[in-house]
């Protein structure tokens, strides 16, 4: 059951978390999630001026190496989020992210899954470059029944206890954020208030909300208004006939969720 929406705390300048992000549109990260880097490139530049961030995934990064990073960079101002959730031994983990820090990423992923030790050791690797890391708490595409009967936890261990046990590891790690639902949100932002809230699965009313593969999806104005920090939006704006005007729209969903919550 979702919990009671949350006011977002305003800006103060103990709250860093917050920084940049009293412009809503900072707040929207595209997912490019497409076939390869001339896709890539298209929506780039589509969306430059619109949104605040690109998210790059795990089948475009591997299509096309770091040169998908630089046609990004290239084509526009907005910043990259590197969505790897990368999840092995600490040191391959620690190596990994080392490799990247000469790349313009400015968040990536590590899954909590992996351990303490693991996301200690993938927040050691970026060191202070300025690479954020974030925790992926639970993915968005499982739903109750798949975490008691696939995953194999405990069956009184809700996936709001899951999520919420590992955002204190990512926490105690010194990651700088995590990934969750909007369905967790209000719970994690409650219990670390210093936490970036990053969250995918974002649909609007009127489209695809519970029609797809994603079972713990909110819509945008809920997200704000239970404490999310940034909105990950992949289909909704994609596969829009106007995908700038889709971007544009969420935005001021955000706009509006804001002034709410002041």
């Amino acid at each position: 059951m979702l919990s009671t929406p949350m006011t977002i705390r305003s800006e103060t300048s103990d709250d860093k978390y917050m920084t940049g992000l009293d412009d809503p549109k900072s707040r929207l990260i595209f997912a490019l999630d497409v076939p390869g880097l001339d896709e890539a490139v298209s929506f780039v530049q589509k969306l430059d001026g619109s949104v605040g961030m690109f998210k790059v995934g795990l089948e475009l990064f591997l299509k096309e190496g770091p040169s998908v990073l630089t046609a990004i960079k290239e084509h526009s101002d907005a910043e990259i989020f590197l969505d790897l959730k990368l999840h092995d031994i600490s040191i391959t983990v620690e190596r990994s992210v080392k490799s990247l820090l000469k790349y313009p990423v400015r968040f990536l992923t590590v899954h909590c899954s992996g351990g303490e030790t693991m996301l200690r050791s993938a927040v050691s690797g970026a060191g202070d470059s300025g690479l954020e890391i974030l925790g992926v708490t639970v993915l968005t595409n499982l739903g109750p029944d798949d975490h008691r009967e696939e995953l194999g936890y405990r069956k009184d261990l809700t996936l709001q206890d899951l999520a919420i046990i590992r955002a204190k590891m990512a926490e105690k790690s010194g990651c700088a954020g995590v990934i969750c639902s909007g369905l967790e949100v209000a719970s994690i932002r409650k219990n670390f208030k210093t936490l970036k809230t990053v969250v995918p699965g974002i649909r609007q009313i009127d489209s695809t909300l519970n029609k797809d593969d994603q079972k713990r999806v909110v819509t945008p104005q809920l997200a704000i208004e239970s404490g999310a920090d940034y909105l990950v939006v992949g289909r909704p704006i994609r596969d829009a006939s106007d995908p700038k005007a889709a971007a544009q729209q969420i935005v001021q969903e955000i706009s509006t969720a804001l002034a709410k919550a002041k």
